[in-house]
């Protein structure tokens, strides 16, 4: 399994509750495409006082494909509003659309690629589906999952770089999930061990 994401509760901004006496979220993965699936995900809540040495990553598998396992690298947590995009019910979006059309008009913004989901990897939120929305239905409780984490194959674009960040170089985490796609993660708050379903999407 290859380490993708860990964050600290206290660098969750309260975007998502963590379940009791746990600070730590870590996501894990496996690499390699499983039945049609890009990767196979983990997700893990602990306690940060738990852990004890922490040893050196092992060396990723042979054969493990490019840009399946990102680099070493520091997440700056934002904390911003999103709105749904493709998830908007379509009675809404018809109701909306003159708002949209006249925002657009007078700042140059447009809603789905301005205003409503924030691309890059991001905990919480609405997925930035590239297609038809694939929200999971848990398999316990069958109520709608929550989306907990996207993990992206590319960050913040033009439209969504903060102000204090212009000019500023991104370096990437060279992931490349499928064209350029994402692995959102969903969890069902409601059933004992917050059981975890993953999407891909392009």
């Amino acid at each position: 399994m290859a380490p993708i994401v860990q964050l600290y509760a206290a660098d969750a901004l309260g975007v998502v509750e963590f379940p009791p006496a746990c600070d730590l979220l870590q996501v894990l993965w496996c690499p390699r495409a499983h039945d049609g699936r890009w990767v196979l995900p983990e997700v893990h809540w602990r306690a940060a006082g738990t852990v004890g040495t922490v040893r050196e990553a092992p060396p990723l598998p042979a054969g493990t494909p490019y840009g399946h396992v990102p680099k070493p690298c520091v997440v700056h947590p934002e904390l911003i509003t999103e709105y749904p995009s493709w998830d908007l019910p379509y009675p809404l979006w018809d109701a909306l659309e003159p708002r949209f059309a006249q925002v657009e008009a007078e700042t140059g913004w447009d809603y789905q690629y301005h205003l409503s989901t924030a691309p890059g990897t991001k905990l919480g939120g609405y997925p930035g589906w590239g297609q038809d929305p694939q929200w999971p239905d848990c398999s316990g409780c069958g109520k709608p999952m929550d989306h907990l984490l996207t993990v992206a194959s590319s960050e913040a674009d033009a439209a969504w770089t903060p102000f204090e960040d212009e000019g500023v170089r991104y370096e990437s985490a060279d992931l490349m999930l499928g064209d350029m796609g994402g692995i959102y993660l969903f969890e069902c708050r409601s059933c004992p061990g917050r059981p975890v379903k993953d999407r891909f999407g392009s």
